[in-house]
């Protein structure tokens, strides 16, 4: 029996990822310099890939600077970011079913909590499980067992939604259902391990899921 649903943070709530990838283009339009996209695009959402994404500056530039420089058009295009479609829904059938409802994120905690305060969705979360609160980030399943531990369920009791294979990974490493809404950045990640996979979470429902789910 389904008991539970799992949220990822970027990319699924809100597309905080696009807005990272431009920041960094920006930056480098501003000084002149190509912008390696797709490279970045690569390594959103695989924490396991080392990607310089200042290369294009050479070895002398002063990454500090341009971080400092990126951090604050990212925080101006963060401010813009509306909730992704389909999240308001599943939330809301989530409290009409009595559904626990957590996040698993490799982003920190005030990022998370910074977001979800300013779209008025904090509240709708019973437990956050945040990057550094766990021995290991994702694709380690560390992060959902946390949640899994708090509300006291296993994983099977439980269904994820993520929008990357690192993410989708740590979710079936700890026996949760999995299901997978790719966006802009995650699209051609490899999800043949998921149960499930949409277009948007617009295209869900909770009721069929744990239907089909609970067979």
């Amino acid at each position: 029996m389904i008991r539970a649903i799992v949220l990822d943070f970027d990319g699924l709530i809100l597309d905080t990822e696009t807005a990272l990838i431009t920041a960094y283009g920006d930056v480098h339009a501003a000084h002149g310099r190509p912008f390696d996209r797709t490279g970045l695009l690569r390594a959103v959402g695989h924490s396991e890939l080392a990607f310089d994404p200042w290369h294009a500056f050479g070895p002398g530039a002063d990454r500090d600077a341009l971080e400092v420089e990126r951090r604050a058009r990212n925080h101006v295009r963060d401010l813009e970011l509306p909730v992704l479609p389909g999240v308001v829904a599943l939330l809301d059938e989530a409290r009409r079913l009595g559904l626990h409802v957590g996040l698993a994120s490799n982003s920190s905690r005030a990022h998370c909590t910074q977001h979800l305060s300013r779209v008025g969705l904090l509240e709708r979360f019973g437990f956050l499980a945040c990057n550094g609160e766990t021995p290991l980030p994702k694709p380690a399943p560390d992060l959902y067992r946390r949640v899994l531990e708090h509300f006291r369920l296993r994983g099977f009791e439980a269904i994820a939604f993520e929008d990357s294979h690192t993410g989708s990974l740590a979710a079936k490493r700890a026996n949760l259902w999995c299901v997978a809404v790719p966006g802009l950045t995650t699209v051609d990640h490899d999800f043949r391990h998921v149960d499930r996979q949409v277009v948007s979470l617009a295209d869900c429902s909770l009721a069929d899921l744990m239907t089909e789910f609970s067979q």
